[in-house]
């Protein structure tokens, strides 16, 4: 299968054709979230962008097995290996097991995804329920040595791993630059020979609930550990793509290559992705920063930074309505925006069912439709470039209006082109549902808001017949009333339209 898909190394700093290892199978691993708490926009960037590789690739052809991980035990308050457990801290403060912590975030994590309209991945693997693999991860290195131990924890040697291999490739670090930010950030550790050491395995305190036997102590992997270890087990010992938030570049993602280079002795991924930070005022949005907005906000307006409520779908076409490695900062203009937007896409998608067919079309429409498929295909194998896909759609909208006001013509053929093309990548690619992604456990479910249209379009067909049989005054009556509640009623030759504004 040849590949016109070109897509950014991060390890190489450019555009590469992508060419899977073992074509049509694809295998791609992409960091999941620490679950001590709701997930929040800057969680929502990289599951939107991973979502959307997932989809193009299988609409590509390639059999993808995606694996995206649950961290629900390692990941420490500090990324260089000190201060409490993130999951363990939230069960102190909340007097609960850490497991409950664990599933019960992991469990809404998974329901604002759906909302978002992100697929599940092929497998979601947890760190906890891969103790073992850890261990065995942390042993082979431990005999390349590459790896030492001291007061039952054991460290990743940096120093012993650079005379053989580079550490930094990924990030363009020097080894002497993280040395020197290690010393001024952790001055005084004492069980590290280099303060830029990274845990593989820690003993665990007294204290410290989560932990297992081991042959160095009891204790609990390193937060680097569970990706490597996970990623190996369910994609082999190398894999196509490696993708997540461009915040993990360092350290999380430099270690991950340093450790399946110390223990096999060769890379495992060939292409890493990375999205950009969403950020607020310039700031990176997330838990550290104390800045975030969670999606329930977002979805309720309940939230001192919002002006509103909006809707998983206009989230989705926020995050999607920049380049995936570009900067998004939040504003209520932007999400503004892409309501109008994403309602601008929907409506031309549903007026495309009104238009009338005509014997031919005229040059513009037909010019425009049979350029819109590959100008969309175009865009996206360029690094997905989903702002270039979205303009050609909203170009494909205007011929709708123009179609629908009869001020153009359109054939059979240019029609059902023109549906098809809008159909595929406004919302099996692209992701944008025509449901909204209205979260059940905020806004009801699906079911509930198809029966609420079926009402309202029964209401519209009793005012219909109220106005066949010249009945105006049930049919304004009709039509007030629908307005009092908030929905918007269009008379059009081929007939009543409406949409609930917000």
């Amino acid at each position: 299968m040849e590949s016109r898909l070109v897509i950014y190394n991060t390890l190489t700093r450019q555009k590469e054709r992508f060419e899977p290892l073992h074509a049509p199978n694809v295998g791609m691993y992409v960091c999941g979230p620490t679950v001590y708490g709701d997930p929040h926009l800057g969680h929502a960037r990289p599951a939107i962008t991973f979502d959307l590789v997932f989809r193009y690739l299988k609409h590509l052809g390639y059999k993808v097995r995606y694996v995206r991980n649950i961290t629900d035990v390692g990941h420490l308050e500090h990324d260089a290996d000190e201060g409490e457990d993130k999951i363990a801290k939230k069960a102190r403060l909340e007097q609960l097991e850490p497991m409950e912590i664990a599933q019960y975030y992991t469990n809404r994590y998974h329901q604002y995804m759906d909302a978002l309209n992100v697929l599940r991945p092929s497998i979601e693997p947890h760190a906890t329920g891969h103790i073992i693999e850890q261990q065995q991860l942390v042993q082979q290195i431990l005999e390349k040595g590459f790896a030492y131990e001291s007061n039952g924890s054991i460290y990743f040697d940096i120093e012993a791993y650079n005379k053989q291999y580079k550490y930094g490739i990924l990030s363009g670090r020097s080894l002497e630059n993280i040395k020197d930010a290690s010393r001024d950030n952790l001055d005084g550790v004492g069980e590290k020979r280099n303060q830029a050491d990274f845990a593989l395995w820690k003993k665990a305190q007294p204290e410290h609930i989560m932990r297992w036997p081991s042959p160095w102590s009891d204790g609990f992997p390193g937060w680097h550990c569970e990706c490597t270890a996970m990623g190996r087990k369910y994609l082999g010992e190398e894999f196509d793509i490696h993708g997540g938030g461009m915040d993990l570049v360092f350290p999380h993602h430099e270690c991950e290559i340093a450790q399946a280079q110390a223990s096999m002795g060769h890379p495992a991924v060939k292409y890493w992705m990375h999205n950009n930070m969403l950020t607020i005022n310039g700031q990176k949005m997330g838990k550290s920063y104390n800045n975030f907005i969670t999606l329930v906000q977002f979805f309720t307006g309940n939230h001192p930074l919002l002006e509103k409520a909006y809707s998983p779908m206009t989230i989705r076409f926020f995050v999607l309505s920049a380049h995936y490695r570009g900067t998004v900062d939040f504003s209520n203009e932007a999400l503004q925006a892409a309501e109008k937007g994403y309602e601008k896409l929907m409506n031309a998608i549903s007026d495309c069912q009104r238009i009338a067919v005509s014997p031919q079309c005229d040059p513009e429409t037909e010019r425009i439709v049979k350029a819109l498929r590959q100008k969309c295909y175009d865009a996206m194998n360029d690094d997905l470039a989903t702002p270039l896909v979205l303009s050609h759609l909203f170009e494909a909208c205007s011929v709708v209006n123009k179609l629908v006001d009869h001020k153009a013509t359109i054939c059979a053929d240019c029609l059902k082109e023109l549906k098809e093309v809008m159909h595929l990548f406004t919302e099996d690619i692209l992701g944008l549902s025509m449901s909204n992604g209205q979260c059940s456990m905020v806004n009801g479910s699906n079911a509930r808001e198809e029966a609420f249209g079926k009402v309202v379009d029964m209401v519209l067909d009793l005012r219909a017949k109220a106005k066949a049989n010249k009945d105006w005054a049930t049919s304004d009556q009709i039509r007030d009333a629908l307005a009092a509640a908030g929905f918007e009623v269009k008379d059009t030759k081929d007939g009543a339209t409406w949409k609930l504004n917000k």
